[in-house]
């Protein structure tokens, strides 16, 4: 665990992740009457103790915070909510969108079927693959609990947070209700992973998913271009201080990646077999391969919808 403040009022505390993409970017928000916790992490004794570590460090107890606000539903943002929301007594805020997708996923009944299996299989992913797909998202699925009680926000709301009007922007792509903070007095941006720097978005079709998810990602950049941000805190790696720069090499890289699905359809093939052509598998986790599949389905879906690729259902759908 590290800390940090990087903007005036504004704490940086990253967390670990047991993943390849090892940490991810929490903020603390200080006001006069309490502070702010922006996103929360992922539920581990490591993520519990880094919590504990960093209140400390600004030796703030529990009850100094005042509220929680998750950007979006993926694990590694919402997963210690309820945790923290338990040990300080704080209301858990995010976008309603949000809070169904976190129920639909996370608070999915132990006795109801994995709605991965039926996705996964659907796009021609293995059976053993898609066995270990359903148990690594059943890990996942513990390391969200406790579940918060949640209080939605609607885009346009306005927020005092670090002293600055931040206003809540909806960003969708990354996740469908995916919520971001401009405070335009400052330039500062809570970007969540909506950008990232040197590593790109993850954009992926999941259960529930709204369609064509990369679609309304790009119309989402293209209207965040002319943002006047000074500095975005995003939710993993550094921080973005060139804004409107880092949005066009993401729209070149996205570019790139469907010119590369394109080719690798070969005359027709399943988003499994596009993703193994595309992607480097054999130096994969299977965590990674799944987000390789769900981020290839996204982009077959959105040549389906921009430019006539054709779908094929059948036992298994097809691209071509």
């Amino acid at each position: 665990m590290s800390i940090s403040e990087v903007a005036r009022d504004v704490f940086l505390v990253r967390l670990p992740l047991p993943f390849a993409l090892n940490s991810v970017n929490c903020y603390l928000l200080r006001d006069p009457e309490g502070w702010t916790v922006f996103d929360t992490g992922l539920h581990t004794p490591a993520g519990e103790a880094a919590w504990r570590e960093g209140l400390a460090s600004l030796e703030l107890k529990p009850e100094a915070i005042q509220r929680i606000i998750v950007s979006h539903h993926h694990p590694d943002h919402y997963g210690m909510a309820g945790w923290l929301q338990d040990l300080t007594g704080a209301p858990v805020l995010m976008a309603s969108r949000e809070a169904e997708l976190a129920d639909g996923i996370w608070g999915k009944p132990p006795d109801a079927p994995e709605p991965m299996v039926a996705l996964f299989t659907a796009h021609g992913t293995p059976d053993d693959l898609v066995a270990t797909i359903a148990r690594d998202v059943a890990r996942l699925r513990a390391a969200t609990l406790p579940h918060p009680r949640v209080r939605f926000i609607t885009p346009g709301e306005r927020l005092l947070m670090a002293g600055r009007h931040f206003v809540a922007l909806h960003a969708p792509g990354h996740s469908d209700g995916q919520l971001i903070f401009f405070d335009e007095a400052d330039g500062l941006l809570l970007c969540g992973d909506h950008l990232l720097n040197t590593i790109t978005p993850h954009i992926g079709v999941w259960p529930g998913s709204e369609p064509n998810p990369l679609g309304r990602y790009l119309a989402s950049l293209a209207e965040l271009a002319d943002v006047p941000v000074r500095l975005a805190l995003p939710g993993h790696k550094s921080l973005i201080q060139t804004w409107r720069e880092r949005i066009g090499e993401l729209q070149r890289h996205h570019a790139d990646r469907l010119a590369a699905m394109r080719a690798a359809l070969d005359g027709g093939a399943t988003a499994y077999e596009v993703a193994r052509r595309v992607f480097l598998f054999d130096q994969y986790t299977t965590h990674e391969m799944r987000f390789a599949v769900a981020e290839t389905i996204a982009h077959l879906e959105y040549l389906v919808h921009a430019e006539g690729l054709r779908r094929f259902e059948g036992k298994v759908v097809r691209y071509g």
